[in-house]
C-alpha cells in the first residue's frame, strides 16, 4: 500500500475548536467534538452549527440510536455526559462500581447499543505519561448496568469492538501497543494479546478499521497514520513529523517527565497533531482526521475503503 503524500491532503470545516474526534454518516453529515463544550455538526453543504455548550472538554464522542450523543469529558471533573437532540447537556455516568469516574478519554457504541468507556489513567493533572504505570481501564454499560471489563492498561485510548470477528481492540498510548481481546457475546473480554508494538515517535491514539480488516492507528505527537494488517504488519500511510521534536519526546518519555503540553507542541509542515480517523464519503474512501490543535479536519483519498461504523446509516440528528 503506497504512502499518501502531504500535498494530497486538504481540509474540511473551519473555525473548529480542538476537533479531537470525528464521526461520519453515509449522507455526508459530520459530527466533531468541540472544546467549547459540545459538538459541531457539519452538514453536507458545509454549513456548521454548534450543538450544546457546557462545562466539559469533549474528547471521544458516540452517536446513540435515539439521536443523542455520549461525550467523554477529558477534564478532571470527568464522567460521561449526554447531549440530547434538543441541545441540553447533562452528566450521565459519574462512577463505576463505586469508583468516581474522573477524566474519560473515549466512548464508543456497538450494534447492541452498548457503550464502551475508556479511562486512560486514575491520576489527574499533566504528569500522566509514563511507560511503567498501567492503571487505565475499559468499562462497559449494557442492559445489566456498568462494569469494568479490562484493567491494567497503560494509558487507555480509543477502543474498537469488532463484533463480526469477536475481538475488541484498544490502543495503549504510552504502553505503545495495539492490544486485542477476545470479545464474548455478553461483552466480557479475555485472552489479551499484543497485536502490534510501536517504537520511536509512535504514540497510538485514534483507531478505526478498513473493509479488509486492517486497523488504522493515528499517532499523536508525531502526525503519523499507521495501518496495521490483520497479521500485525505495520505500514506508515502518512507522516508529517519533526525529527528533533520526536527525539525530545522520546527522551522525556524515557526520563519519566513527558507531559501533555509537550505532546501538544508537535511540530510539522501541514498536519497539526492528528488524533483520530473516520472513513467518510458514499464509498467510505475518504479519510477525515481529527486534531488536537487544528481548526479544520484533514482530508485525504484513502487507498482502501473503510468499514462502515455502526451509526453509518442512522438518520442525522
Amino acid at each position: 500500500m503506497q504512502p499518501i503524500v502531504l500535498e494530497a491532503v486538504d481540509t474540511v470545516g473551519s473555525d473548529l475548536s480542538r476537533p479531537e474526534c470525528v464521526l461520519a454518516l453515509r449522507g455526508g453529515t459530520l459530527y466533531v467534538s468541540d472544546k467549547r463544550g459540545g459538538i459541531t455538526r457539519i452538514a453536507p453543504d458545509g454549513t456548521q452549527r454548534l450543538l450544546g455548550q457546557g462545562p466539559v472538554v469533549p474528547n471521544g464522542i458516540a452517536l446513540l440510536r435515539d439521536g443523542s450523543f455520549a461525550i467523554a469529558n477529558l477534564s478532571d471533573s470527568g464522567g460521561v455526559w449526554r447531549l440530547s437532540p434538543d441541545g441540553s447537556l447533562a452528566q450521565e455516568i459519574d462512577e463505576i462500581a463505586g469508583r468516581r469516574l474522573g477524566s474519560v478519554n473515549f466512548v464508543r457504541t456497538d450494534r447492541q447499543g452498548r457503550l464502551w468507556i475508556c479511562v486512560s489513567t486514575l491520576r489527574p493533572g499533566e504528569d500522566q505519561y509514563r511507560t511503567d504505570i498501567a492503571d487505565g481501564f475499559i468499562a462497559l454499560r449494557d442492559a445489566s448496568g456498568i462494569r469494568v471489563v479490562a484493567e491494567d492498561l497503560c494509558w487507555t485510548n480509543e477502543c474498537l469492538p469488532d463484533e463480526d470477528a469477536g475481538y475488541l481492540y484498544v490502543n495503549e498510548t504510552f504502553g505503545r501497543r495495539l492490544t486485542r481481546f477476545d470479545l464474548a457475546a455478553d461483552g466480557s473480554l479475555s485472552n489479551r494479546v499484543t497485536l502490534a508494538s510501536f517504537g520511536h515517535g509512535d504514540y497510538p491514539d485514534g483507531l478505526t478499521q478498513d473493509a479488509e480488516g486492517g486497523l488504522w492507528v493515528v499517532s499523536v505527537g508525531s502526525n503519523r497514520l499507521i495501518r496495521v494488517a490483520p497479521d500485525g504488519t505495520k505500514t506508515v500511510i502518512l507522516e508529517d513529523s519533526d525529527a528533533a521534536h520526536l527525539e525530545a519526546l522520546e527522551q522525556a518519555l524515557q526520563a519519566k517527565r513527558l507531559t501533555r503540553p509537550m505532546i501538544h507542541e508537535a511540530r510539522s509542515r501541514r498536519l497539526r497533531n492528528i488524533s483520530s480517523l473516520a472513513f467518510s464519503g458514499p464509498d467510505l474512501r475518504t479519510g477525515l482526521m481529527g486534531s488536537l490543535a487544528d481548526d479544520t479536519l484533514a482530508r485525504f483519498a484513502a487507498p482502501v475503503a473503510g468499514k462502515a461504523p455502526v451509526h453509518w446509516d442512522w438518520p442525522a440528528p
